[in-house]
């Protein structure tokens, strides 16, 4: 059993709230951090009488003064619904974010876990996307400053890693569903469940034939989980995601079949700087971690229909 104490940012949102419970049913004291702009309570609730379990509304855009072992820097609005109302906070977060939590981890001697993303490789030329490709990242588009965000968050934690020595991780997270996700942050999974939960039409972006590789939630947290614990002095970047890619319409059709739903799809035009195609080589994360993910689509749909169902 481990006794760590770790702070959580972001420890209300969906992949935190996962993480969160995770670490506590392994035996580690939490501290979960969240200023509740995407995060909700509803997430934590079954976890706020635990004892090992402490919840502090923060903004990491601000500084922070705690002491614990470990820290998974979650905090972020990761949905372009929510990361480009208000474009310059995202940035803030990333950025400020970044600086706040990589001092506090050099302050207190923590070791620190960077949530980047697949997003640093904007629309890749490269296919699929291996952690030494650079990416094809607009920087003035609308998508620009959760993008670059994470990418400036990157260069950060490796400087501190560089300069100061930090023990740090980063992690390149793809396209991850399950339960807790919100029903209203635009992701592709969510909206289209929700959609044929209501017998709505399913709207698809462009004409479908894009590609995303989804991997469930319970697979992503044991990856970040290997990733902070490994004795190789990895630190990355690593890709964690699922490597079988499905078009987009693919997976309309296969949730509309699974709901039984009478929904039409609809197609509408393509936003701006949209992936075309988005899938991970995770070679490097089988060689060091020992991790691929094991929950195969359809299984992880059905765990989440059924919890959308339950909320709808």
């Amino acid at each position: 059993m481990s006794n760590k104490k770790i702070l959580v940012t972001g420890g209300a949102g969906f992949i935190g709230s996962h993480l969160c419970e995770y670490l506590l049913k392994r035996g580690d004291e939490i501290l979960c951090l969240d200023n509740f702009f995407t995060g909700a309570k509803r997430n934590i609730t079954r976890l706020l009488n635990n004892p090992n379990f402490e919840l502090l509304r923060h903004d990491i855009t601000f500084p922070l003064y705690v002491e614990v072992d470990e820290i998974y820097n979650l905090a972020c609005p990761a949905s372009p619904i929510h990361y480009q109302f208000d474009p310059v906070q995202t940035t803030k977060t990333s950025v400020h974010g970044a600086i706040n939590m990589l001092g506090l981890a050099k302050r207190i001697k923590a070791k620190i876990l960077q949530a980047s993303t697949s997003e640093v490789y904007g629309d890749p030329q490269v296919h699929p996307q291996k952690e030494n490709y650079w990416g094809n990242v607009n920087c003035i588009g609308p998508r620009s400053c959760y993008d670059e965000g994470k990418r400036c968050a990157e260069t950060l934690f490796f400087d501190y890693w560089r300069q100061h020595n930090l023990r740090i991780r980063v992690v390149r997270i793809f396209n991850t569903y399950g339960p807790k996700m919100a029903r209203n942050d635009g992701r592709v999974v969510s909206n289209f469940i929700v959609q044929a939960l209501r017998g709505e039409d399913i709207t698809i972006y462009g004409d479908g034939s894009q590609t995303r590789s989804f991997q469930y939630i319970d697979d992503l947290t044991i990856g970040m989980v290997k990733m902070m614990e490994n004795e190789n002095n990895f630190i990355g970047p690593v890709n964690l995601g699922n490597p079988k890619e499905f078009a987009i319409k693919e997976l309309a059709g296969k949730i509309i079949e699974m709901t039984c739903s009478k929904s039409k799809i609809v197609y509408k035009l393509l936003p701006e700087d949209d992936p075309k195609q988005r899938c991970p080589d995770i070679s490097l994360a089988k060689k060091e971690l020992a991790w691929e993910p094991n929950i195969p689509l359809e299984e992880g749909l059905k765990k989440t229909i059924e919890y959308f169902r339950n909320i709808i």
